[in-house]
């Protein structure tokens, strides 16, 4: 009999991550995951060596974002340690990254050995998943686990562990696969199907409301369901909004898209809230951002539903008045049926009405920014981040990509996005990082967005602070060859935190949130990019064009007004109150 034919643990681990249909592995490369990246060269798989494992973490996060496809972030014991703010971005998002650690010997686990951290340990309450690979023939099995366990219900990142003697010592390369199951690529994951009962105690609610409205959140991206939801939306009238931080659902420019539902960032929210009779609540959470499901943002006058593909977001949503376990396409299949069968009672002017609300809003700020505007031009002044905003996105075309990053520079951004959606301004997409504002992402972002889609011009505008956090990572767009453009939003310092400090401490004062004046442009052409600075509006779409022709990573540096924005404003009112949350 042929001696079977061995090979090494890490190999076995990049076997079966590239049976799983995975193509981008993102990692510092280091000594203790060298049998892992000698599998993924085996197999043909897409690596990107990063300058830092929180860059690769970032990177891996993006790319599962766009494509809804889990990639691997590998790294080194020391290097997860780098790694975990990646980790709880994307844990913050929901998204399924599969985060593998070559960590220290499994035969001296506990008696200080090189480089040992307990990183099983320290991953748990950041992922679905974290567990240590404790022999050779169940490599695969774990992969496996992790996968599924990942992309199902309530997706999320997961984190696998190899011990260093099992990455490196050699198995029988069929180790493993002998048992159930036997074939192990990539399956869709399981979805939850409504109990007609619920079901129908659901949808009889929506279809008696004369004014609901339906808020859009993360479990509709990650169940793949946002064209069924833009079919309900067009069908059935009913205003949609989105959950803050996270990716938008319906096109801005749709015409039952209203923005997001925070009554800051997006006023008319209010209004819609405080007349529905019925507020759907669909892939969300009731966290923070929603108030729990509390009053004042959801009154007590509507009636509450929450609709989820997955037992943990039902039980967060406890509050809820109607919870239903169910995949969101189930939900908005059944609510079509009603209004096809005739059941339907929505009042006819209630999407017109909050257009209506939309349109109102928009012109009214687009009027006070031009005024805005016109004395900044008049008297020399720097531009208004809003102005910015809207000025980068006249120049994209519609299958661009933006990528967003920073505290003030978010907020003024996603009221730029609403403005020019309305307007009718289209993008291939917009990304961002999400409830975590975690700083310092949207380099990594947009890589990953010119990565999956390098036909499209992608443009990150960043806050100079978002920048400092994390803008070296640009190294990876120059090594790659995938030039981004960075415009950044500079007005010298923390804005956000300083305008914060500003109505917090007693002599109206801030501290330790400025900065020097910082050359970024200077900084990209000293790494072969292309770099310019705009100190005027009327320099800034002429700098924009040369930077999206050059074919180069190539950075504005925008001298912009440090203003508060809404969100701010509204919650740091008060000295007592100086804060976001």
């Amino acid at each position: 009999m042929a001696e079977k034919k061995r090979v090494r643990g890490g190999v076995l681990l990049a076997r079966a991550l590239h049976r799983k249909g995975v193509e981008h592995v993102f990692t510092l490369a280091g000594g203790f995951c060298n049998p892992a990246l000698e599998g993924f060269m085996e197999c043909g798989l897409s690596i990107i060596n990063c300058p830092h494992e929180q860059t690769a973490g970032h990177l891996a996060d993006g790319h599962t974002r766009i494509t809804r496809r889990p990639a691997v972030c590998l790294v080194g014991p020391e290097g997860f340690a780098n790694a975990v703010p990646a980790m709880m971005e994307a844990w913050g998002e929901r998204s399924p990254v599969i985060f593998v650690t070559g960590s220290s010997t499994l035969k001296r686990r506990g008696a200080g050995g090189f480089k040992e951290i307990d990183d099983v340990a320290i991953a748990a309450p950041l992922t679905k998943f974290s567990a240590s690979i404790t022999d050779g023939a169940r490599i695969s099995e774990f992969v496996d686990r992790a996968f599924k366990i990942a992309q199902s219900g309530y997706p999320g990142a997961v984190h696998l562990s190899l011990p260093v003697d099992i990455m490196f010592s050699s198995f029988d390369e069929d180790a493993g696969l002998a048992e159930r199951p036997f074939e192990r690529a990539h399956r869709p994951p399981a979805r939850a199907w409504p109990e007609p009962a619920r079901l129908a105690e659901a949808v009889g609610l929506v279809a008696e409301a004369k004014r609901p409205l339906l808020i859009g959140g993360h479990g509709v991206w990650w169940s793949g369901r946002e064209d069924q939801l833009k079919t309900a939306a067009a069908r059935l009238g009913i205003p949609v909004f989105n959950i803050p931080y996270h990716r938008k659902l319906l096109p801005a420019e749709s015409a039952a898209h209203m923005g997001l539902a925070d009554i800051h960032q997006y006023p008319p929210a209010k209004f819609a809230l405080e007349e529905a009779d019925v507020v759907v609540m669909c892939g969300g959470r009731l966290d923070n951002q929603m108030n729990f499901g509390n009053p004042p943002l959801i009154p007590k006058t509507a009636k509450l539903i929450c609709v989820n593909g997955s037992h943990e977001e039902v039980d967060l949503n406890r509050a809820a008045d109607c919870t239903l376990l169910s995949d969101p396409g189930a939900f908005l299949d059944a609510l079509l049926d009603a209004e096809k069968n005739g059941r339907w009672n929505l009042a006819a002017d209630w999407l017109g009405l909050n257009r209506e609300k939309r349109r109102a809003w928009a012109e009214h700020t687009l009027s006070d920014l031009k005024k805005e505007t016109a004395r900044a031009e008049a008297d020399g002044g720097k531009i208004h981040p809003l102005q910015l905003a809207l000025d980068v996105q006249s120049a994209m075309g519609g299958g661009d990509w933006l990528v967003i990053d920073g505290g003030n520079t978010h907020f003024w951004s996603e009221i730029a996005v609403n403005l020019a959606g309305w307007q009718g301004k289209k993008l291939g997409g917009i990304l961002h990082p999400g409830a975590f504002s975690m700083l310092g992402a949207g380099v990594a972002f947009a890589v990953a967005a010119k990565n999956v889609h390098p036909k499209s011009t992608v443009v990150l505008l960043s806050g100079d602070g978002a920048f400092l956090s994390g803008g070296l990572s640009v190294e990876v767009a120059f090594q790659e060859k995938l030039p981004v453009v960075v415009v950044i939003d500079n007005n010298g310092g923390l804005g956000c935190i300083a305008q914060q400090q500003e109505r917090l401490f007693a002599s109206g004062a801030h501290f330790a949130t400025d900065f020097r004046d910082i050359p970024f442009h200077s900084m990209f052409e000293g790494l072969g990019g292309h770099g310019e600075l705009v100190e005027t509006r009327e320099q800034l779409l002429p700098a924009l064009r040369r930077a999206m022709a050059s074919g180069k990573t190539a950075c504005v540096n925008v001298k912009a007004k440090g203003a508060i924005s809404p969100i701010v404003l509204a919650t740091a009112d008060k000295r007592e109150k100086a804060s976001i949350e």
